[in-house]
């Protein structure tokens, strides 16, 4: 079976897409992105298609050598500016057309054709945030009945959020490729799922805290079953970011008044929150860098970017290189995706 060895979901934004930029080319040429366009407003037509084009311009200049997933669940593909747009990103760049057993029938016919006229594989996304049923099994049967059988087909089975509470999500998730892999011949399966918490207060003590990587440890339950295709799984995630934010609208107002700097370790996040509105004190956000390079997991600058750049926050002085929301999200996604292919390709230490 062919494909990435690592699926990061990302939403289609600056920070995300500058994190993948930056990976090492080692990393990012292991690494196949499932990008999500979130939920997209605007005044009038014109300024909603101009704001969808600059994103999938965006994200597809980027990813211009090296294939990715693009997936738009939130938009309309009978309407504009969806119904051109993506057909023209997914069927004239590197960005496979995604669709799912969720999705309107419309929206599923639309992806199959990109496909087809790109010649490229389908992405699947058959999400599961609780159990596995037998109607979401005869719905992803008929979404693969209703393709043309010489289509190349990716299975993404998303977990969406899985955190220490969730301890049969393996299990489920079992369930479900247990079933969708009898479906058909598929040229990729992924699990993904989002370990990263959605709500960090009862976490921290003082600011500082940590938080167990749930969806690392459900992996590896598949993984270490003696299921047939077990080997064959990739493994997905959602980066540093908690799973339900991956639709949010671009110019949602709902933002913390705290910066947090988050560090991805063997099996938990480091947290380390401080106090950026109006930029606050940006000797707080060097005391929480400096927090997290103190810790034995802190790999050192020459692990990646992301580790770079904690260490010369750590160490300098003076508000220039303290960074904003953008740079912590990006830096901390780097660190993390670096770390996760050195995990999967056995090179961590």
């Amino acid at each position: 079976m062919s494909g990435p060895l690592y699926v990061p979901v990302l939403p289609i934004r600056a920070h995300a897409v500058a994190a993948v930029k930056d990976l090492a080319p080692r990393v990012r040429d292991r690494t196949s992105p499932l990008w999500t366009l979130p939920v997209m407003t605007a005044e009038d037509a014109d300024q909603l298609k101009a704001a969808v084009d600059k994103e999938l311009r965006r994200v597809a200049t980027m990813q211009k050598h090296t294939a990715a997933w693009l997936d738009a669940p939130y938009a309309d593909l009978t309407a504009a500016p969806y119904a051109d747009l993506l057909d023209l990103y997914w069927s004239h760049t590197a960005l496979r057309p995604v669709t799912g057993p969720d999705l309107p029938a419309a929206h599923q016919a639309a992806a199959v054709a990109s496909a087809l006229n790109a010649g490229s594989s389908l992405g699947i996304r058959v999400r599961l945030p609780g159990t596995w049923t037998d109607e979401l099994a005869d719905r992803t049967a008929a979404l693969l009945a209703g393709a043309d059988p010489e289509l190349r087909v990716d299975l993404l089975l998303d977990l969406q959020t899985v955190l220490p509470g969730r301890p049969d999500a393996g299990k489920e998730a079992l369930r479900a490729l247990d079933v969708l892999t009898q479906l058909t011949s598929w040229r990729v399966i992924a699990v993904l799922s989002g370990g990263f918490p959605d709500d960090v207060e009862g976490l921290l003590d003082r600011d500082r805290g940590d938080a167990d990587r749930a969806d690392w440890d459900t992996w590896h339950e598949i993984r270490a079953s003696e299921r047939s295709y077990a080997r064959l799984v990739r493994y997905g995630d959602y980066g540093i970011l908690p799973a339900r934010n991956i639709g949010r609208a671009v110019d949602d107002g709902d933002r913390s008044p705290y910066g947090l700097l988050r560090y991805t370790a063997e099996r938990t996040f480091l947290l380390a929150r401080f106090w950026a509105e109006k930029r606050g004190e940006t000797g707080a956000t060097r005391e929480a860098a400096r927090w997290i390079t103190g810790f034995p997991d802190f790999r050192g600058s020459g692990a990646s970017t992301g580790d770079r750049w904690y260490e010369q926050c750590a160490r300098t002085t003076g508000a220039k290189g303290t960074g904003n929301a953008g740079t912590w999200n990006t830096m901390g996604n780097i660190q993390h995706m670096t770390y996760v292919v050195r995990c999967l390709s056995g090179e961590a230490e």
